[in-house]
């Protein structure tokens, strides 16, 4: 029974270009003498560096760390010592450099110990997700999108999980050498993503252009099913040719008719999607415990001797994996990172492969011709007409020129996946795409700067609201600490006149007439108190002369 399938808008029928590296079998790239490895390969955080200058590392041992949720680490490619931790050229439209590791090979390629899992289906799937985090698992299709966070459903029900197979972009046959060579590791790699997500249904998703690869998949699924009853449920489906058919959205619409809503995720409509590579690599990661560090690399073009697919090893600059296989340096136009439709144009031969390199395209120097002047906007409708994603390229154009970049998000520019069909259409040459990357870079810097306002502004506040709190408690201390004072204070008072009243209890008790008292105020007791005193002290005054005179008398007389 054949399935149904969906067709997208748009799109265009181009020339494929595959037979050429297509032809033979893939093979194994040597180790490069040094590996360059930078520590952003991904989409989301760069990984940070867990090595130092001098330090001997083995293949597979993690040399950088994921830095966020959205991230992934990065492992040594080779074995040997690390040279450096700098910034170096990397494989990026811009042509800049960024933070590296450099690991200078010692030839050995000795392995980091191994820990592969015994029986997946035992594993619980944070388990699974963990241990394919752990080894710096990335999307291979190109996008690089940290396949771990891929791997959670956060909740949602996944009803059907999608390998990626399609590979529309011209040139490009790496995912086809894989499906023929390795198909039995794809499906295994697709079932434990299928444990991982709970996933009901599990689809294949290849280009009619693939017959090979369609057959291997589908032999190595009825030889899986006798082992291992689960895959005889997985779907090899063939879908037209027809780019870009290898989109994400493009490919879970062909294939289920769903439209991933604008602005969402496949998850919102119980999708997964993933790359035949991705789930080659996470077989190896869960059945053999091997981290990601290598990949496989079209390399391809007029200038190479004989185009070829190869397995290479990540951090392995460019110009040492076209060294031997160009067929003169000086007839070399350019080399493109990616295919003729969605790569860029390398600027530094030494800059390195990384897990995002799919393809090294190397047309001779006579097959590029100048680009055209671009022309006024003639509001043909053609690149409408293409778009996979159903915007309107012209408005996103004029809006993004005129740098009206609310507008431009009106539009909807984040649907847009920059397949290039619209500037490969445009009669007036206008290089579209280059526009919205700009007016996505400009937005996003934009939104940067407002989260560091926004972050700069709640410290501040805090730092307001602290000084008024501190503020606050400091006055409270000090009103607090005043009424001990003034508590202290009233209770000295009260005691010194309790003792002053006490001490004047004390005189009357004794019959002493206090100072400054006048007599008529005194009562009877104590006046006759008063003269009983007076009376003592008299015959004490009188005793005390009689005795002196007799002492004197008889001084004398001796």
């Amino acid at each position: 029974m054949t399935a149904r399938l969906w067709r997208f808008p748009g799109g265009l029928e181009l020339p494929g270009h595959k037979a050429e590296s297509c032809e033979r079998a893939s093979g194994e790239a040597a180790l490069p003498d040094e590996v360059i490895l930078p520590l952003q390969q991904h989409i989301g955080a760069p990984a940070e560096a867990e090595v130092e200058p001098g330090q001997y590392v083995r293949t597979g041992e993690r040399i950088a760390r994921a830095r966020d949720f959205v991230s992934a680490p990065i492992h040594a490619s080779v074995s040997g010592t690390v040279q450096a931790v700098e910034d170096r050229p990397i494989a990026h439209p811009s042509g800049l450099s960024a933070p590296c590791v450099v690991i200078a090979s010692d030839g050995a390629d000795a392995w980091t110990e191994l820990q592969p899992v015994a029986d997946y289906t035992a594993e619980a799937a944070p388990e699974l997700r963990n241990r394919i985090r752990e080894a710096g698992i990335v999307g291979l299709g190109g996008a690089g999108f940290p396949s771990a966070v891929k791997l959670n459903p956060g909740g949602h029900p996944v009803e059907t999980l999608i390998l990626n197979g399609a590979e529309c972009e011209p040139y490009i046959t790496c995912d086809d050498r894989l499906m023929q060579e390795e198909p039995a590791r794809i499906l295994r790699g697709m079932l434990i993503m299928r444990h991982a997500l709970q996933a009901q249904r599990c689809i294949i998703g290849v280009e009619d252009n693939k017959p090979a690869a369609i057959a291997a998949l589908k032999a190595a699924r009825d030889e899986l099913a006798a082992t291992d009853s689960a895959a005889a449920g997985v779907e090899v489906t063939t879908v037209p040719t027809r780019y870009p058919a290898g989109g994400e959205k493009q490919l879970i619409y062909t294939l289920t008719g769903k439209e991933v809503p604008s602005d969402g995720l496949p998850i919102q409509v119980g999708v997964v999607c993933h790359n035949v590579g991705t789930a080659t690599a996470v077989e190896r990661a869960i059945n053999e415990g091997r981290p990601l560090v290598d990949r496989l690399v079209t390399v391809t073009g007029s200038a190479i001797a004989e185009p070829r697919v190869w397995r290479v090893r990540l951090g392995t600059p460019v110009g040492n994996l076209l060294e031997e296989r160009v067929r003169n340096w000086g007839d070399i136009g350019e080399i493109i990172v990616g295919g003729p439709m969605m790569g860029f144009r390398l600027f530094h031969h030494e800059a390195p492969v990384a897990k995002t390199s799919n393809c090294l395209l190397v047309p001779a120097a006579e097959e590029l011709t100048p680009a055209p002047d671009p022309m006024p906007c003639i509001r043909c409708g053609a690149c409408q007409e293409v778009c996979p994603a159903r915007l309107l390229p012209q408005q996103l154009y004029w809006h993004a020129r005129d740098k009206d970049f609310d507008k431009v998000q009106d539009y909807n520019l984040f649907d847009c996946i920059e397949c290039g069909c619209c500037a490969y259409v445009c009669p007036s040459h206008l290089p579209l795409v280059q526009y919205y990357r700009f007016a996505k870079t400009e937005i996003w810097a934009a939104e940067r700067e407002k989260k560091k306002s926004d972050i700069a502004r709640a410290r501040y506040e805090f730092r307001n609201e602290r000084l008024e709190r501190e503020k606050a408690e400091k006055a409270a201390r000090q009103a607090e600490k005043k009424k001990q004072v003034n508590k202290g204070d009233d209770q000295k008072k009260a005691a010194i006149e309790a003792a002053r009243k006490r001490a004047q209890q004390k005189k009357e008790q004794q019959g002493v007439q206090p100072k400054n008292t006048d007599e008529s105020e005194l009562t009877e007791d104590q006046k006759r108190k008063l003269a009983e005193a007076e009376a003592r002290r008299q015959d004490k005054e009188a005793a005390a002369g009689s005795g002196g005179g007799e002492g004197e008398t008889r001084e004398k007389g001796e």
